[in-house]
């Protein structure tokens, strides 16, 4: 099955706005699980189920201009079924 790209955003920021945005995923994920997505071309809102895999990686990828690019991905992923409900973690709907 293909990848279904719900929201994606990339933009230059200043660390202090990073800091600012990722606390506001933060308190939305200790608070109701329920995160809301949007600018001004799209818009996406998703239920964080309770347990999730959370996995933290952190890149150097050298270039030919003598200099490194270094990138940090955080990434939360869960399972849900064709009707939206929240399969556990580790089990898949095969239906």
């Amino acid at each position: 099955m293909p990848d279904d790209t719900l929201y994606e955003f990339e933009r230059n920021l200043s660390r202090a706005d990073v800091a600012t945005y990722l606390r506001t995923i933060a308190d939305e994920l200790d608070d109701s699980g329920e995160l809301d997505f949007s600018s001004d071309e799209q818009s996406t809102t998703v239920r964080v189920p309770d347990h999730v895999e959370f996995e933290v990686e952190l890149e150097r990828e050298s270039n030919d201009r003598d200099s490194s690019e270094i990138s940090l991905e955080l990434e939360i992923e869960w399972y849900e079924t064709r009707h939206g409900s929240i399969a556990g973690p580790g089990s898949l709907d095969t239906e």
